[in-house]
């Protein structure tokens, strides 16, 4: 599947379609409004310029476009095998046809 930003100077492709996607309601990525699906990171292609964020145990990564902001994904900054693609950048998808998982820690 693929995916960009709005602008479109960001894009990104994943092997398949999600089988299901995570509302994380921590204190970033409830601001961020994403719903994250899960790859293995050498399983994610992302061209074009992002800026990063990193904040708290800097565990992860945040990837934004540089021009309009859209968050992207996130990737580890260790030996971590996943990352999150934010599902909402893939196009064509419909996010009300697959699961959702909500994750309700807000401490994080």
């Amino acid at each position: 599947m693929e995916g960009c930003c709005h602008c479109g100077a960001v894009r990104l492709s994943v092997p398949t379609r999600p089988k299901d996607v995570t509302e994380c309601r921590c204190s970033i990525c409830r601001r961020y409004g994403a719903l994250w699906a899960y790859y293995q990171v050498d399983d994610v292609v992302i061209t074009g310029e992002t800026e990063t964020y990193i904040w708290g145990r800097k565990a992860i990564e945040f990837h934004r476009c540089a021009a309009c902001g859209c968050v992207m994904a996130w990737r580890p900054r260790g030996a971590y095998p996943e990352c999150g693609v934010n599902a909402r950048m893939l196009e064509g998808l419909d996010l009300d046809a697959i699961p959702r998982i909500v994750e309700d820690d807000a401490s994080v």
